[in-house]
């Protein structure tokens, strides 16, 4: 599980609500494993078995995703090919900081974006401004 850490959140512009662009590539990691860390957005992360491994094809990050969120969020188009069906709610970040999220922590800089998945803005995770840019578009 991640470690637990003291979660700095920022002031903030007003959230807007954003659609993802194109698609991704993603599997499941459905082997018999209690799971692996690895290191991303500067620090450690956790994936869990039955969470995906996703890649974006707007951008090239690849990172995983709770299970539970993947089915709340994506649809599958062909094998292996999803698309992002649920909205999110995003607002660019005034000041450097971190957010705790399912698979661990992301830091993040001033410019970058806040991004949940609910309007309550809970679920939070951080993206920075280049990818989003890349990978999200307003949903107005």
């Amino acid at each position: 599980m991640p470690a637990r850490v003291q979660v700095i959140r920022t002031r903030v512009s007003a959230r807007r609500r954003y659609r993802k662009k194109g698609f991704v590539t993603a599997v499941r990691v459905d082997l018999d494993t209690e799971g692996f860390r690895y290191r991303k957005w500067g620090a450690d992360q956790f994936c869990k078995r039955g969470d995906w491994l996703v890649k974006n094809h707007g951008d090239g990050e690849t990172y995983t995703v709770d299970a539970e969120t993947f089915a709340e969020t994506y649809e599958e188009r062909s094998p292996g090919i999803y698309v992002k069906t649920a909205r999110i709610w995003a607002e660019p970040v005034s000041e450097a900081g971190s957010v705790e999220t399912k698979e661990g922590v992301t830091h993040y800089e001033a410019g970058d974006f806040l991004v949940s998945n609910e309007p309550g803005a809970h679920d939070s995770y951080a993206i920075p401004r280049l990818s989003f840019e890349r990978t999200y578009e307003p949903d107005d």
